[in-house]
């Protein structure tokens, strides 16, 4: 923890809170890669994603519920697969290789990038729930919260493309939702890295302490843009995200 280091993860924590506000996710998916280029180990630095998500999902919370703007059932319902999912992933983390964790990283990324690419979400309209989509949900929240303790990403790429995308719902709704439902994943899966001691908390906290700043002005980002233009923007973010991915994955094979 030099002091030039803490300058840099201190100005990870601002973007990642600002991807939060703006993309709904916890911004696992740009702490990770920074931690792995500052010598952590792939193992390790998903474990310190995974707790420096939690403050971040806290704030983006707060900022859309500000708006109005969460389905506090589907969060609900959604929240109890991630919780079982966090506990499976994170088990999954403390046994697998470190080179196929880096390669499953980058697959995830990959995937997800051609869903914003192919798909168009809709914005405005609520999930109905029935006996389909509860079910629907919770195995939607055990593959989220799976990769989540797994990769150390909160898991919100995947959550609001299976909200939007599948199930029919709003963008922005689908992003106050995700965060909502990163809070228990987060912890759960956090709880037993640290008994695994996986877990450097003092980088963490210094993350997720800062992201607690700029969600809003994320959020308001999102606001002046089209769905389309939206998925467009998540789809460039996690093509960049993906091409790092597999620079690292290939320099430690």
């Amino acid at each position: 923890m030099k002091r030039k280091n803490i300058a840099i993860f201190c100005g990870l924590g601002l973007l990642t809170g600002f991807l939060a506000g703006f993309f709904g996710i916890g911004g696992g998916g740009v702490i990770v890669p920074v931690l792995v280029a500052f010598g952590f180990s792939q193992r390790s630095a998903a474990a310190t994603s995974l707790l420096a998500i939690l403050p971040t999902a806290v704030a983006g919370v707060v900022t859309y519920i500000v708006g109005g703007e969460i389905d506090y059932a589907v969060a609900v319902v959604l929240a109890c697969g991630v919780v079982i999912g966090a506990q499976i992933g994170t088990k999954l983390l403390s046994i697998l290789p470190e080179r196929w964790l880096r390669w499953s990283f980058a697959v995830f990324i990959l995937v997800l990038s051609a869903a914003q690419f192919l798909l168009v979400s809709s914005r405005g309209t609520d999930i109905a729930l029935n006996v389909f989509t509860v079910m629907a949900l919770v195995a939607l929240g055990v593959v989220t919260g799976t990769l989540s303790g797994l990769l150390g990403v909160g898991g919100g790429f995947l959550m609001v493309t299976g909200l939007t995308f599948i199930l029919g719902g709003s963008d922005v709704a689908a992003r106050g939702i995700s965060l909502f439902t990163m809070i228990p994943g987060t912890i759960s899966g956090t709880v037993r890295n640290l008994k695994n001691e996986l877990v450097n908390i003092k980088v963490g906290l210094v993350i997720g302490a800062c992201s607690c700043i700029t969600p809003p002005l994320g959020k308001l980002a999102l606001e002046h843009l089209t769905p389309k233009a939206a998925s467009v923007s998540v789809g460039i973010y996690l093509v960049a995200l993906f091409i790092r991915s597999i620079y690292v994955a290939a320099r430690s094979a």
